[in-house]
């Protein structure tokens, strides 16, 4: 495969995962009862994107979106549901994912990259150690803002309830295939990338660390996994790049995160103004607070 195919259906898979992800919160949100367009749909993600990407632990990418459906006039209970929904019908397809790709691909995983992977995490343990130490920061830095958050956050659970009884069943599982997409569309990025190498790496091990690296974000402390992300795909978690994986890196950090952190920054520039903006970054979304203490 060329370069240019590869960038191409690279682009073709970002389209894709963004519009799963905005039919499926646009569709969760009309079956609870209220209206939220496309382009809307688009924004909200876009801001928790780029908020997810760019802080510990992830714990702006929610508080983003809420905002983004505040602006929208989704009243605060309902869009508090909606997000508890979208989540209820994309965790059980990732669980599914990584039982299957475990059992499909772990054993070829372990005989053909994990030997590297060992190798290169006792050659590099400085980096390893200082990874680990930052890590540790990130987390107990996150863990010292995230209560203040949560109390923001509270929503009121009887108006809650009254959204959750009333949900209709089809929007969650008209989401199921829509995270297929987006975990599969994301998922595929690195090993099309890998495909433009004269001799890419097996392709079995390359889906499993591509989902190990996206995913293991999900978990890791620093924004994006930054730091431990890198050290493993230079280790090699997802196969042998040689000399080419330094370019391989960047394009899927462009593709999996560049993308998203610039749409988010664009469009909250766009929607609140560059003061506006910094406001927000240092004392959280006025609506949110609002909506949550009331």
């Amino acid at each position: 495969m060329s370069p240019l195919q590869a960038h191409l259906i690279c682009l073709a898979l970002v389209a894709a995962d963004l519009a799963a992800r905005v039919w499926r919160i646009q569709w969760i949100v009309q079956g609870l009862g209220h209206r939220l367009s496309a382009k809307d749909a688009f924004v909200l993600n876009a801001f928790g994107d780029a908020a997810s990407a760019l802080t510990p632990l992830r714990i702006g990418g929610e508080p983003a979106r809420l905002a983004g459906m505040l602006r929208s006039q989704v009243p605060a209970a309902a869009a508090f549901v909606a997000l508890s929904l979208e989540a209820l019908a994309a965790w059980p397809v990732l669980i599914v994912a990584a039982g299957w790709l475990m059992w499909a691909y772990a054993p070829a995983w372990l005989d053909t990259v994990g030997p590297r992977l060992g190798h290169a995490a006792e050659q590099a343990w400085p980096w390893v150690a200082t990874v680990l130490l930052v890590s540790i920061v990130a987390w107990a830095y996150a863990r010292r803002i995230t209560s203040p958050i949560g109390r923001q956050l509270r929503r009121p659970v009887r108006r809650a309830m009254v959204y959750w009884r009333r949900m209709p069943r089809w929007p969650l599982v008209a989401s199921v295939p829509l995270s297929v997409i987006n975990l599969a569309s994301r998922v595929a990025i690195l090993p099309v990338l890998a495909w433009t190498l004269p001799e890419p790496p097996p392709l079995g091990p390359t889906i499993l660390g591509s989902f190990a690296l996206l995913y293991s974000q999900l978990l890791l402390p620093t924004p994006s996994g930054a730091g431990a992300v890198e050290l493993g795909f230079l280790g090699g978690a997802a196969g042998d790049f040689g000399e080419h994986q330094g370019w391989l890196l960047l394009a899927w950090r462009f593709y999996t995160n560049g993308i998203g952190v610039a749409l988010g920054i664009w469009l909250a520039v766009q929607t609140y103004g560059w003061p506006a903006l910094r406001k927000l970054v240092r004392s959280g979304p006025p609506e949110v607070r609002e909506s949550a203490s009331g």
